[in-house]
């Protein structure tokens, strides 16, 4: 298994039947597609796979699924929301006998926020608990981790190996590039601003618009690595343009509506979670085919 996180590692959907089940083929059905735009890693369970919602046991099989997939190929991060240290604990421990390159975990998200020697010592259990590293999900707004706490943790808690930065404030993105650890890794979730958070150095992402539209991304990507700043600016405006389209509280639908119209067929979301509407899918298309247009990739299926 391949374990460095770098590059492109999108978040994969989870897709679910009309009546909320989990649709198996089609997971499998996403996970090779993505394997074929030459993403550099994948992540199960993160919030555009609707991972608030899972049960452990569903969580369990998506990761066992994904790993066959997978195969080692690329490095497969399990993303775990949850409410407690025991309950994450729990479901690191319930893959384990799977080939994981890192776990995703957020701070606690519920009302109750925790200080910060108590979020140091819920990553510090983490840490002590569970076999793979741990990447911390900066993402709920109510426990937004600052830059030196993250820093302080990745200091003293070597099973800490980086941050995945999420909201849309790349100041504090700059700021944790400044002063992240020798052998860490900050990975970009600023979907709007992907372009400059590698141009700053980020080592990676995992994001929304990766799952979206995987062959931009890496075009993106590959771009900047070869300092090609003139083509990862066009695919920046591009991709901002898709990404106005898609974003909101049903963004793993818009998602899933994107895939699809890549013929990649990704299923439903999850009540209560609505699908795109009429407007949102009359914005969507044209977006994507203009992104894909230059960032490779093909629009296969008619937007209806």
């Amino acid at each position: 298994m391949q374990t460095t996180l770098t590059g492109i590692i999108p978040p994969i959907p989870t897709p679910f039947t009309p009546d909320g089940e989990i649709d198996e083929k089609a997971f499998r059905g996403q996970v090779r597609f993505l394997l074929g735009t030459g993403v550099h890693g994948v992540c199960v369970g993160g919030s555009t796979g609707e991972g608030h919602t899972l049960t452990a046991d569903e969580f369990e099989r998506l990761m066992t699924i994904c790993a066959e997939e997978v195969n080692g190929k690329i490095p497969l991060v399990a993303g775990i929301i949850a409410n407690s240290t025991r309950e994450a604990v729990q479901r690191a421990r319930r893959i384990e006998k799977l080939n994981v390159a890192a776990l995703q975990i957020t701070p606690v998200h519920y009302l109750f926020k925790p200080d910060d020697a108590a979020t140091l010592g819920h990553f510090k259990t983490l840490t002590e608990s569970v076999k793979p590293p741990i990447v911390i999900y900066n993402v709920v707004p109510w426990n937004y981790l600052s830059p030196a706490l993250l820093v302080r943790i990745m200091q003293e808690l070597p099973g800490v190996i980086g941050v995945k930065q999420s909201a849309g404030d790349l100041k504090l993105m700059a700021d944790l590039l400044l002063d992240v650890p020798a052998g860490k890794v900050v990975l970009t979730a600023v979907d709007a601003l992907l372009y400059p958070s590698f141009a700053l150095g980020a080592h990676g992402t995992i994001a929304a618009n990766p799952a979206a539209a995987p062959t931009a991304c890496v075009a993106l990507w590959n771009a900047v690595q070869r300092g090609d700043h003139r083509s990862a600016l066009e695919l920046h405006k591009r991709l901002l343009r898709f990404w106005n389209t898609i974003v909101g509280d049903n963004l793993p639908a818009c998602v899933k509506y994107a895939l699809t119209l890549q013929g990649c067929p990704s299923g439903a979301p999850r009540q209560p979670m609505p699908a795109p509407s009429e407007a949102q899918k009359a914005a969507i298309a044209p977006a994507l085919r203009h992104l894909l247009e230059f960032g490779g990739g093909t629009l296969s299926v008619a937007a209806e």
